[in-house]
């Protein structure tokens, strides 16, 4: 009975031992639930920082969107503002040129007018001025040759004035008389000095149509242009004015030379 008693006792004992082993053992699960909250509360600041960053580039997309927007905008309102100004300029233009056209034509109405009085002094002063012998080599004029050069002057008012121009539809000063003789086979030299010393120098207050006006002094003269009668004359005057016929009062010569 006591050696029962004893192994049962040891029996026991050793049921208690495992049984206090199983326990603990089954106790380590609950150890590893206590610290679940830690991880999950990691885990969720991951989450957050990953939503976070999610949102910044949202945010950057949306951002430059927007300046690709406003970019292709500002490219669109500039160019309409480009065509606009073009508009604008050609309308302009337009303008410009029809107060041009308008001027040239009363010019040359004007020019029409004063013509049949040019004409018929031209004719009397021919026949005197043959009388006078050119000098410097200068051809003797055909009959009438007087009335073809103011012709042919009359004929390119309202042209431009281009420094150094010489036709046919723009002329500096001397250019346009240079050409308008050569219509009669006068050969003129080409700048205003030398044209100032060309022909028979004659007092400012005895022209007659066809004298070559200068103004500034013989051989350096600056600017020249042609009498036409009636105290006009005509001449290619500036870049603003082109070819007009003027009153001599208002921009009286230095000098003048015949050499018809």
């Amino acid at each position: 009975m006591a050696l029962r008693a004893g192994v049962a006792g040891g029996v026991l004992s050793t049921i208690a031992v495992a049984g206090s082993a199983n326990a603990a053992t089954a106790a380590e699960p609950v150890t590893e639930t206590i610290e679940m909250p830690t991880l999950t509360a990691a885990l969720t600041s991951k989450v957050a920082l990953s939503a976070e960053a999610t949102q910044q580039a949202a945010d950057a997309y949306q951002y430059r969107a927007e300046q690709q927007s406003a970019a292709e905008k500002a490219v669109k309102d500039a160019e309409k503002a480009h065509k606009a100004a073009e508009k604008k300029a050609e309308a302009a233009a337009e303008k410009k040129a029809e107060e041009r056209a308008a001027a040239e034509r009363a010019a040359r109405s004007a020019g029409r007018t004063d013509l049949s009085g040019v004409q018929t002094a031209a004719a009397s002063s021919s026949s005197g001025s043959s009388a006078s012998a050119p000098s410097q080599d200068v051809p003797a004029p055909a009959s009438g040759s007087v009335a073809s050069v103011v012709g042919f002057l009359q004929a390119q008012v309202g042209d431009a004035y281009v420094m150094g121009g010489t036709g046919p539809n723009s002329w500096d000063c001397s250019g346009l008389v240079q050409a308008a003789f050569k219509q009669v086979g006068v050969d003129l030299p080409r700048t205003s000095q030398e044209q100032s010393t060309a022909g028979t120098q004659v007092g400012t207050s005895n022209l007659q149509v066809g004298d070559i006006l200068y103004w500034g002094g013989q051989g350096s003269a600056y600017h020249t242009g042609v009498y036409i009668g009636d105290g006009k004359y005509l001449d290619a005057a500036n870049p603003s004015k082109g070819v007009v016929i003027q009153d001599l009062s208002g921009y009286p010569a230095d000098g003048a030379v015949r050499v018809l």
